[in-house]
């Protein structure tokens, strides 16, 4: 779509006779341009065009019959042309671009007189349509103002001026010509105020107009007579045709009184009025209506010529390959279509229209170079262009002379050149820099021109798409010029319409810098071969081959390149000039501003040379430059002005900025390149060179001639390369001028460049550009500046793999902070950052030679070691004045770092070694003071674990492989993991860091393996810790923590003993050691400090520990720091111990009056059997235990099989209750566990054949893996210790499938075959010993030798509850009893022993005896009691209540209701009485006196073994009772138990039936048998029938 504000105008010609258009004009050119057009393309959409402007020409302006060059435009007297009324191009009027308003191939010229056009008026036309200028429109401008007047003339003067103006039949197909000239007319009423006309209706009420108008038309009724029709019903009845598909080609416009001049308003006003009266809205419709035809009209002849013009260029290209076929002239015809294009403003289809061509003379010059005749392809072009050489030709005449310099003055770079001054140079590429149209159809063109005239005409339409700065403003003067020609004095109908500032289009401007970049290599080259061929001595040649410039004139060389070099240097410049866009937010420059000079970020851009300055909404800020920023990125600002307004995310703007930074960037190669012949570059070729050496450089040599001579011509060029002539662009000549000047543009254009590529956001570009202001700044020596830009830039190289780049940048950098006396900064950011990239390269290096080893090679450059040697001994060196340690990596410098091999113990101390290996990829050789390496474990139970080694003495560390022997005097055992390397010289620190647990990264190279494993030499200093034997749950238990001192023969020793388990307290003031060893000092934190302890000894500590929860294992830290003859050596070990019970034992109480029974139930907590040797319960201060006889062989407890132990307890006689402590007893239980037994098994038999192998050394980790696996890794399950326990062995199958081999890692060899003590050898020895043993005969104690068993024992305490009265009932049936079985007492005894048997129904009668005890009340007043002189005790409070009053009981017989039928007293009180004597045994058990005997008739209710009834005893205590003691009442005195003697008695009921006669029918109830007759047992009988 078209975008606004274009400068598209058509041609509107039209004929005034009676001068209204002065007041038509008011009403007309505010309502121009035309907007909102809409036309049907033949070969796609619909166009639309926004705005289309009106050249509106008077009758007889244009003449198309004659040449733009020759033809004249006469002056027009009614009204001067309204736009561009002097354009002789071909009817399309141009934007002109480089400020030029017009084409110079216009011409003015005066002198013809206003004419009426008619038939003698018409002229040939010229034979090439795209030459011819003819109007779209043209309009006849009519005042009639009564009908009179339109009879008597009006009429006649109309019909004179169509027949003159339109083809002589309507109906007659137009030729060929005609089309190209295709135009449409209009009659436009004109009605002036005070006229008859005035007064009429547009329109008669009974007549609708006859074309499709959108007036709407407003009717009255006519006071004249009938029939009568109005002016405009007249004109367009005799003009518009009588077909219905006629055009209607008149409108009518009436001028508003206030509109028309004083001069000019006719005096008389009509004396019959009509009664018509026009509004403002009907004069608006009208206007609109007029306007609709217009651009109707417009597009129609439009239409018409591209359907023509599209015809013919058909036709045209059709016949391409006939003779005779002219590229020019078939050119021509086609660029008329694009230029009629452009002139309705379809700009993007007049740009492929140029683009077509374009591409169409690359084909055409191809198929000439193909087939080496020109005439015969499309006709032949100049061989050269003749400006070209005139200024080839002065240029030589200046280096002949000697004064290609001396006669040039000398420009500044700042000078902006004056306003509209336009050559060759300034503005290279304009369509009207020639007449390019004249020459090309005069095939009178050179390439060069040809190429030249087709970019400028795609760089004008993509102007006027991108909207450019240029053409609107252009646009702006032209419509205030229009504006400006309505008459004075008359005031427009309709406001002027506001212009819009609308913005560039950042697309369109971005796509002329790109086609500049490539129009101008490609235009260099046809610009050389131009001048090369116009002045070589050959005059046949044409386009010379690059390979033969050799033999051509150095000094025409030298001359062709400054041409060149100028023009490609201008036409970037002009472009640049012509995108420059204030929408574009270029920020600020970073250039520092020179002595006595402006800042350069205030230089105005080199397009100010051919254009004037414009003023840019960017706020520069001159000052300091922002400090150095610490990531190397530019540093961040805040954006003010109207860049706080531009968005980057606008459309196009960072492609814009790209290719304007290409454009500036095209420019600074060029000035690169002149400078190069002076000597002059941007420093790259004095940049440090690090890269492997050995090519010399090479020398070109012509392979055509093999004369010596040739070998001159390089000198001969040498001494005049310094020459300027050619060098036209007076910018280019001034940087060239002084060499300072040449490095400031040089600088300018870069930093240009690189701001452009920043709004872009093209990183690669904006690093490479700011390296080059580095090296710049470094080869002019402000090293300042440069390692300002080396900061900001080596990075990106660095991570964009150029190595060898960043190394050449490294080493300048080092030289500016050097040179700068930045010390910190030379070390951390220069000599480190060169040497770690050195390092790396040397790492490829070795990478690559070991993979290329037996190929041919890599092609990869590696530094030179020569390049780099020194600097890390100048980084040693420097360090030591330096505050602070320099930290770098250990990967930087070293590769292939690994331990070779498990560690190495000493033999005779507990110390240990590993052995580093690494390979330094440093080209210098250097001492380390210390290397050290820490070796740790993953946080687990006891915490984390780490140990040191270090080397013993300083280290020699040279370029290659190295090995260094690290030693630790700390031995912990377990796994670890390196994860911290330190080597240390003068103040640098190379440390390596990983996270423990994590996989090795592969890419590093470093640690591929990091594990070690450290175990514990059977010989070693050794701590073990222990549970306890005995547990005693009355008191804390204990730990025990055994240290065996080896072979060590210990000077002082140390120990620390720490809680590892949270919860875990340990109360070390209560610690004691066992034995005859004892510490020399004590500490309050645990610490327990010894004396000398000879070798192979050993000692216990035991200490009391508490938890705050309840678990399961508990761990405990030793650390031990010894002493001995060969040094000083540390030990640590995180021992953990199971704390729960093996056993667990529930008791079950039964009082007696004179006893109680308390059966203990023993059972395992484990899934592990035990074994019970014995037990005892020890009695009291009050109490006595008794038990059966012991048993003769250990008891073994199962899981699912507890044991039971059965105790009598009596109360000693005369005892009396003392404290509760005394009266506890104490059940003691020896015991084993059975998983115990195994596992010592397995210790004893493994300790002895390792002992017999050699393998000593290594019998406690064998042990310690065996047993996991035994305990803990799943091997036995509870019913494998079950089935062991039962048969008395255990088969060692379930440790077959281990593999040994795995169980040992990091195991080295101790013995000379290097096999035995390896992990293979220890798996081999543990195979053998399970084929040896297959199955483990558990060992049986034997209770009679002690010395066979030690078991575990555990004390528990129980207390005998205190039972205020134990209560004994017991129901006594009376005899003799009437029984069944009497008289048959055998029988009795076999059935039912004692049991009696009764009938139903019969009445027993029974006794209820009670008695009582206080025996069992063991509560005493107070819980101390003072000791009397004599040694008793002595209460110091009264008694119990419970003992000094009567206690009242009630007692209850209750049965269930079908059971017993119950007769006698069967509810009761019983009163016991108080003690009358606390100091003897008298009144504490009943007697016969104090006993009750209850009567009872019990019958039996039914058959069975019936139990005997239940009797319930509770205490009683009455309310009035209660109120004499003064207490609330309702309350006992303690707790009561009841000895039921009768329960689990039962009594046989039986029927009372001999015998039963029976029916066995179903007549009985609920159809079941009827008892017909019964009889009764006699109690004589003595057998029961069943």
């Amino acid at each position: 779509m078209e975008q606004p504000f274009s400068s598209s105008k058509v041609t509107v010609e039209y004929f005034d006779p009676h001068d209204v258009f002065k007041l038509l004009a008011p009403g007309l050119i505010p309502r121009l341009p035309l907007r909102d057009l809409h036309w049907q393309s033949h070969n796609g959409p619909v166009r639309s065009i926004q705005t289309l402007h009106i050249e509106l020409v008077p009758a007889g302006a244009v003449d198309a019959t004659v040449p733009p060059s020759t033809s004249p435009i006469p002056k027009i007297a009614i009204s001067p042309p309204l736009e561009g009324t002097s354009s002789r191009d071909d009817g399309f009027q141009t934007a002109a671009v480089g400020g030029r308003s017009g084409s110079a191939e216009q011409a003015e010229s005066t002198g013809a007189a206003p004419r009426a056009p008619g038939p003698a008026g018409k002229e040939r036309r010229h034979q090439i349509p795209g030459l011819r200028r003819t109007p779209y429109l043209k309009v006849l401008l009519v005042r009639c103002d009564d009908n009179e007047t339109y009879k008597s003339g009006t009429r006649a003067e109309i019909r004179e001026w169509v027949k003159a103006n339109t083809p002589p039949a309507q109906n007659k197909p137009a030729s060929t010509a005609e089309n190209h000239d295709a135009f449409e007319w209009l009659v436009i009423h004109v009605v002036i105020p005070n006229t008859v006309a005035a007064t009429q209706p547009r329109l008669t009420g009974s007549k609708a107009p006859d074309s499709s108008s959108d007036v709407t038309t407003k009717t009255s009724t006519s006071r004249w007579r009938g029939g009568s029709s109005t002016l405009l019903e007249k004109l367009r009845n005799d003009f518009n045709g009588s077909s219905k598909s006629a055009v209607d080609r008149v409108r009518q416009i009436r001028i508003g009184i206030n509109d028309v001049p004083y001069d000019l308003l006719p005096r008389v006003v009509p004396a019959v009025p009509t009664g018509y009266h026009e509004t403002e809205q009907d004069s608006e419709n009208a206007w609109a209506d007029t306007i609709g035809k217009v651009k109707e009209l417009i597009l129609s002849s439009f239409d018409t010529r591209v359907s023509q013009y599209e015809e013919d260029i058909k036709e045209r290209d059709g016949q391409r390959a006939l003779p005779g076929w002219n590229f020019c002239t078939f050119f021509i015809l086609k660029e008329g279509l694009a230029r009629g294009f452009e002139s309705v403003g379809l700009v993007e289809d007049a740009l492929v229209g140029y683009d077509e061509l374009s591409v169409g003379l690359d084909a055409i010059i191809q198929e000439q170079a193909i087939a080496g005749s020109a005439e015969a392809h499309g006709g032949a072009l100049l061989a050269y262009t003749e400006e070209l050489k005139r200024l080839a030709q002065k240029a030589i005449g200046q280096i002949n002379e000697g004064d290609g310099e001396a006669g040039e003055e000398a420009v500044d770079i700042q000078l902006n050149e004056k306003e509209g001054v336009a050559d060759f140079d300034n503005i290279p590429i304009s369509p009207s820099k020639k007449l390019y149209r004249e020459l090309i159809l005069a095939n009178n063109v050179s390439l060069f021109d040809f190429r030249c005239y087709i970019f400028a005409r795609q760089i004008s339409l993509l102007l006027r798409l991108g909207n450019a700065w240029s053409t609107r403003e252009e646009l702006l003067a032209k419509l205030k010029e229009q504006q400006e020609l309505i008459p004075r004095g008359v005031a427009p109908s309709t406001p002027m319409p506001k212009h819009a500032d609308e913005s560039e289009n950042l697309s369109q401007l971005a796509e002329i810098c790109r086609r500049t970049l490539e129009f101008v290599p490609a235009v260099s080259l046809v610009a050389r071969k131009d001048i090369i061929s116009a002045l070589t001595s050959t005059k046949g040649e044409k386009d010379n081959d690059n390979s033969k410039q050799s033999s051509v004139d150095p000094v025409l060389l030298e001359v062709a390149e400054n041409v060149v070099a100028s023009f490609a240097f201008s036409v970037a410049q002009q472009i640049l000039a012509q995108t420059s866009t204030k929408a574009l937010p270029i920020p600020p420059s970073t250039l520092a501003a020179p002595d006595g000079h402006e800042p350069k970020a205030a230089i105005p851009e080199p397009k100010t040379m051919m254009h004037p300055a414009r003023n840019s909404s960017l706020q520069i800020r001159i000052g300091q430059r922002p400090p150095l920023s610490p990531v190397g990125f530019f540093p961040s600002r805040a954006p003010d002005g109207d860049m706080a307004n531009s968005s980057y995310a606008k459309a196009g703007l960072e492609e814009l900025a790209a290719r304007r930074a290409e454009l500036y960037s095209l420019s600074r190669n060029i000035l690169e390149e002149c400078g190069k012949k002076r000597g002059w570059s941007g420093g790259w070729a004095d940049v440090p060179m690090v890269g492997e050496s050995g090519v010399s450089e090479m020398e070109d040599i012509s392979l055509d001639d093999d004369d010596p001579s040739n070998k001159e011509a390089p000198k001969q060029r040498t001494a005049i390369q310094a020459s300027m002539a050619g060098l036209s662009n007076e910018l280019l000549r001034a940087a060239l001028e002084k060499k300072e000047d040449f490095y400031r543009l040089y600088e300018i254009l870069t930093d240009k460049a690189l701001r452009h590529y920043t709004v872009a956001e093209h990183e690669h570009s904006i690093q490479t550009h700011m390296a080059d202001l580095a090296v710049l700044k470094f080869h002019l020596k402000e090293y300042s500046d440069a390692a300002f830009y080396f900061y900001r830039t080596i990075p990106f190289f660095g991570e964009s793999a150029w190595s060898l780049l960043e190394l050449s940048m490294l080493l300048m950098y080092a030289r500016c902070l050097k040179e700068l006396r930045q010390m910190d900064d030379y070390v951390t950011k220069a000599l480190r950052q060169l040497l770690v990239k050195a390092a790396a390269a040397e790492k490829d290096r070795v990478q690559q030679k070991s993979i290329f080893r037996l190929g041919a090679g890599s092609k990869t450059q590696f530094p030179e070691p020569s390049a780099i040697s020194g600097y890390f001994t100048n980084l040693l060196t420097t360090s030591l004045t330096l505050e602070k340690e320099v930290k770098i990596p250990l990967t930087s410098f070293f590769c292939d770092v690994e331990l070779d091999g498990p560690p190495v113990y000493d033999e005779g101390q507990d110390s240990f070694s590993v052995y580093l290996k690494l390979q330094s990829v440093i080209v210098d050789e250097f001492e380390a003071q210390k290397i050290s390496l820490r070796i740790s474990t993953t946080p687990v139970v006891g915490g984390l674990k780490e140990i040191w080694l270090q080397s013993k003495g300083p280290v020699v560390i040279k370029p290659g492989r190295n090995r260094v022997q690290l030693q630790s005097t700390s031995v912990m055992v377990g796994s670890y993991e390196v994860d911290q390397i330190r080597l240390s010289s003068s103040k640098v620190l190379l440390h390596y860091e990983r996270e423990n647990g994590q996989p090795p990264d592969k890419a590093v190279g470093v640690l591929k393996n990091p594990r070690v494993t450290l175990y514990q030499r059977a010989s070693s200093l050794d701590v073990q810790l222990l549970g306890t034997k005995e547990v005693r749950l009355d008191k804390n238990n204990s730990l025990d923590l055994e240290i065996s001192t080896g072979w060590n023969s210990i000077k002082t020793l140390e120990i620390k003993i720490k809680s590892a388990t949270g919860g875990l307290r340990l109360l070390m003031a209560e610690a004691q050691v066992l034995g005859a060893l004892q510490p020399a000092k004590r500490t309050e934190g645990g610490s327990l400090t010894f004396g000398a302890i000879p070798a192979e000894a050993s000692f216990k500590i035991r200490f009391p520990f508490t938890v705050e929860h309840d678990m399961l294992h508990v761990a405990v830290k030793a650390e031990v720091s010894y002493t001995t003859d060969k040094g000083a050596f540390s030990f640590s070990k995180t021992s953990s111990v199971p704390i729960t019970l093996a056993l667990g034992v529930n008791v079950q109480d039964v009082f007696k009056h004179d006893a109680l029974f308390s059966r203990f139930t023993v059972s395992t907590a484990t899934m592990s059997p035990l074994r019970i040797f014995r037990s005892e319960l020890l009695g009291s201060a009050l109490f006595e235990s008794h038990f059966g006889s012991p048993p003769s062989h250990p008891i073994v407890v199962f899981p699912k099989q507890p044991a039971s132990l059965l105790y009598r307890i009596t109360r000693k006689k005369g005892a009396r209750p003392v404290h509760k402590k005394k009266q506890t007893l104490f059940l003691r239980i020896y015991y084993s566990v059975l998983l115990d037994e195994i596992e010592a098994l397995f210790k004893k038999l493994l300790t002895e054949e390792l002992l017999e192998a050699g393998l000593s050394e290594y019998a406690k980790v064998v042990v310690t893996k065996v047993l996991a696996w035994v305990a803990h890794g799943g091997g036995l399950s509870g019913y494998d210790l079950e089935k062991a326990a039962l048969l008395g062995e255990l088969p060692t199958g379930f440790l077959a499938d281990v593999e040994w081999e795995r169980q040992f890692p990091g195991i080295g060899p101790l013995t000379a075959d290097g096999r035995r003590g390896s992990a293979e050898g220890l798996a081999a020895f543990m195979r053998g010993w399970l084929g040896r043993h297959p199955k483990l005969l558990l060992p049986h104690p034997d209770l009679k030798d002690a010395a066979t068993v030690q078991p575990s024992t555990i004390v528990i305490p129980v207390d005998i509850p205190s039972i205020t009265i134990v209560h004994t009932a017991d129901i006594r049936l009376q005899e003799p009893l009437d029984s069944v079985t009497q008289g048959n007492e055998d029988e009795d005894d076999e059935e039912g022993g004692d049991y009696p048997t009764v009938c139903t129904n019969q009445l027993l009668p029974a006794t209820l005896h009670l008695k009582w005890t206080r025996t069992w009340d063991t509560t005493t007043s107070d819980l101390s009691a003072a000791t009397a002189p004599g040694g008793g005790t002595k209460s110091t409070t009264p008694p119990p209540l419970a003992r000094t009053q009567d206690l009242e009981f009630g007692y209850e017989i209750t049965a269930p209701a079908d059971t017993w039928l119950l007769g006698g007293r069967r509810k009761g009180h019983f009163i016991i009485p108080a003690v009358p004597d606390l100091e003897s045994d008298e009144g504490m058990t009943s007697t016969p006196d104090t006993e009750a005997d209850i009567s009872l008739l019990l019958i039996p209710l039914r058959e069975g073994w019936l139990p005997f009834p239940n009797v319930e005893i509770r205490e009683f205590k009455s309310s009035a009772a209660a109120s004499e003691n003064g207490e609330t009442g309702g309350g006992g005195h303690g707790h009561c138990e009841t000895d039921y003697r009768n329960l689990g008695e039962t009594v046989r009921v039986i029927a009372d039936r001999g015998q039963v006669t029976l029916s066995l029918d179903a007549s009985g109830p609920g159809g079941g048998p009827l008892v017909l007759e019964s009889e009764r047992a006699g109690l004589a009988k003595g057998k029961v029938v069943a």
